[in-house]
């Protein structure tokens, strides 16, 4: 058997790279039409990015998987937004706050048929469900880190529970953004942004130190 070469692999990566694009692109298409995930086959998905039935299961396991593979692009361009954020900078916490919720609020907004369906299917696909998991964890974990910086800087307050916080910050927010999308035309959402960043930035990165009297910080 011949030996493949160096420029044979990369051919062969950028057309599995083509596929594997064609694909995801093509399950975009479906949910921004209004379709539900529960309701796309892999034939329509076949259908809609032009590939045999062999071509997709060399490249994918499920449409779960399709999708999982769809969403961890956009969950990467949300942590890398999220890890930019320095509550530290001079600028104004709360109005820098609100900007960077503008943004994540435009990039769901843009990806709303993805966001709802991994929503959908975490209810009752295991994979999904992991990712969708994970997915909050990252935030939680990065929001956590951001905390503890603050409080050891000294300008978050030390009676704050750190581990409770990051937990409200990322599912919480999670759960506010989805429903504001849902309810909302979009005329909404500097007001919206604004408001979910003055309640996190006062609520804990700059909120006011308890009375000496009052109960310490709560063991976690």
């Amino acid at each position: 058997m011949r030996p493949v070469t160096r420029r044979q692999a990369d051919r062969y990566a950028a057309r599995s790279a083509t596929t594997r694009a064609q694909v995801m692109s093509a399950l975009e298409r479906l949910l921004d039409s209004g379709e539900a995930f529960s309701d796309i086959t892999v034939q329509q998905l076949l259908e809609k990015a032009g590939v045999s039935r062999a071509t997709f299961y060399a490249h994918f396991q499920s449409k779960s998987d399709v999708l999982v593979r769809l969403t961890d692009d956009l969950r990467e361009s949300l942590l890398t937004l999220a890890r930019q954020w320095d509550p530290a900078a001079r600028e104004d916490g709360a109005d820098r706050f609100a900007r960077f919720f503008e943004e994540v609020i435009r990039i769901h907004r843009a990806h709303q048929g993805v966001i709802t369906a991994v929503r959908e299917a975490a209810s009752y696909d295991s994979a999904v469900s992991d990712f969708y998991t994970a997915n909050l964890e990252s935030f939680e974990e990065t929001t956590l880190r951001t905390i503890l910086s603050e409080q050891a800087a000294g300008s978050a307050t030390a009676d704050l529970d750190a581990v409770s916080a990051s937990r409200i910050i990322a599912w919480g927010g999670a759960q506010a953004i989805a429903h504001h999308i849902q309810v909302d035309d979009g005329s909404r959402d500097a007001v919206f942004a604004r408001e979910l960043a003055r309640i996190w930035w006062h609520g804990a990165y700059r909120r006011p130190p308890e009375p000496n009297n009052a109960r310490g910080p709560i063991e976690s």
